[in-house]
């Protein structure tokens, strides 16, 4: 198994509207539905959803 396979990289796109994304790493086995974190956005300077993106 290569390292990609248990953790891929994936994108977090802000639901602000705004286009800014971050990009991270995730356990396939622990979260094997779409991630959705809180962080923050600094287009509209606040804190807002980001979803993961494929």
């Amino acid at each position: 198994m290569s390292r990609t396979d248990i953790r891929p990289i994936v994108k977090l796109r802000s639901t602000a509207g705004t286009g800014y994304t971050y990009v991270t790493r995730k356990s396939r086995r622990n979260d094997p539905d779409r991630l959705v974190l809180r962080k923050y956005d600094p287009v509209v300077r606040r804190h807002v959803d980001f979803r993961e993106e494929r």
